[in-house]
C-alpha cells in the first residue's frame, strides 16, 4: 500500500462480489472498487541494469538514512531489498485497514509505536523517490519485547536501528521507483521510470509495477511470456492483494492486506507455459498473520505490487 497517512476510521467502501457472483468488469476472483477511473495500462514496466551486494546496515541510524547511505555510495536512486535480523527502538509501523470515506476504497490503520527493542525477522523493500528526496515502501515481520510475532508498513522515519540489519539489496541502473499520483486509487503510489542517459541491454531485467484487480501471478507472467523469458527470479516484491487464497486451499478472508515477497520464481512448465510460484507473508486488517505459496489466479492485487524481476533464460536462447 501507499506512503502512510493516518486513517481516521474503519467504514468499509469495498465491494466484493459474493461467492459465485459474476466478477465486476474483471476476471479476478475477488474485485475491489477504487473511486477513480481505471487506468488502461495494468502493468508498468521499465528496463534497466541491476547489481546485487549483500550489506548490513548500521546501528545508530533510522531504516531511511541508512538505506539512502546505501544508494549514495553506489550511485543510485532506486532498489530492491530483502532485509533479515537486527533489531530496533524506538519502531513505529501501521496496519491495512477499511476506509473511512469514499475517497478510499481502503486506508491505514493508526500509528502502532512499539516500546523497547523490537527484533526483526524479515522484510522487504522497495527504494526510490518522493518528492525528490531518498523514500522507502517496506512490510515486514518483527516481534517486540514480549515475543508477539508481527507485522505490518514500517514507517520510514520511525524505525532506529539499535542493532545491524543484514540487507540483500538489487540496485537499479536506468531505472528508478518514483511515488506518483494514482487517479485510481486516490493514493500517490511507487512506480518506476526510466533514468534518462541510460540504454538498458536487451533482454535485461526490469523493474515492475502491478496494479489493482489485476492477479499478481498472471500479471507477473503475461509479462515475462511477452519478453519470452522461459525463467526468471523475482527481486524485494512489496504491495497488497484482496484478501488472500494460497496454492494448499487456505483462505484470508478479510479483504485489506500488507503483503511482501519471500521467494519468487518463474518457470516453465512441462505443458510449455509459464508458472509463477511467489512464496509471500502478510498481516490482514483484523491483525492476523498469514504465509504461504499464493495460488495462480486467485490472488487479485488491492492497490499496488511493486518488485523486479531478472530474466535467468529465455525460450528461444
Amino acid at each position: 500500500m501507499p506512503a502512510f497517512r493516518k486513517g481516521t476510521g474503519f467504514a468499509a467502501s469495498a465491494v466484493v462480489p459474493a461467492p459465485g457472483a459474476k466478477p465486476q468488469r474483471r476476471r479476478a476472483v475477488r474485485h475491489i472498487e477504487h473511486p477513480g477511473p481505471i487506468a488502461a495500462q495494468r502493468r508498468c514496466t521499465v528496463d534497466c541494469d541491476v547489481r546485487h551486494a549483500e550489506v548490513k546496515l548500521p546501528a545508530g541510524m533510522t531504516l531511511l538514512a541508512a538505506v539512502t547511505a546505501i544508494l549514495e555510495a553506489n550511485h543510485t536512486q532506486g532498489a530492491v531489498a530483502r532485509l533479515r535480523g537486527g533489531a530496533f527502538t524506538p519502531f513505529a509501523y501501521c496496519m491495512p485497514a477499511l476506509s473511512s470515506t469514499p475517497e478510499h476504497a481502503v486506508y491505514f490503520s493508526d500509528r502502532h509505536e512499539l516500546q523497547g527493542t523490537v527484533r526483526l525477522e524479515s522484510a522487504s523493500m522497495t527504494l526510490g523517490r518522493r518528492d525528490c528526496s531518498p523514500w522507502f515502501h517496506c512490510h515486514g515481520i518483527w516481534r517486540d519485547v514480549a515475543g508477539r510475532r508481527l507485522s505490518g508498513h514500517v514507517l520510514p522515519d520511525d524505525a532506529m536501528i539499535a542493532e545491524p540489519i543484514d540487507a540483500s539489496i538489487w540496485f537499479l541502473d536506468g531505472a528508478c521507483f518514483e511515488v506518483v499520483p494514482s487517479r485510481e486509487t486516490g493514493f500517490s503510489l511507487f512506480e518506476p521510470v526510466a533514468v534518462s542517459g541510460f540504454a538498458p541491454r536487451k533482454n535485461g531485467p526490469f523493474a515492475m509495477s502491478i496494479r489493482p484487480n489485476e492477479d499478481f501471478c498472471t500479471a507477473l507472467e503475461a509479462e515475462c511470456t511477452a519478453r519470452e523469458i522461459a525463467r526468471a527470479r523475482v527481486h524485494g516484491g512489496v504491495g497488497s492483494l484482496i484478501g488472500t487464497t494460497f496454492d494448499d486451499g487456505a483462505q484470508v478472508l478479510p479483504i485489506a492486506t500488507e503483503v511482501f515477497i519471500r521467494e519468487g520464481v518463474v518457470s516453465t512448465t512441462e505443458q510449455g507455459g509459464l508458472a509463477a510460484t511467489i512464496d509471500v507473508s502478510l498481516v490482514d486488517h483484523l491483525g492476523g498473520l498469514s504465509e504461504g505459496r499464493l495460488r495462480r489466479g486467485a490472488n487479485p492485487v488491492l492497490v499496488t505490487f511493486e518488485l523486479l524481476v531478472e530474466p535467468i533464460e529465455f525460450a528461444h536462447a
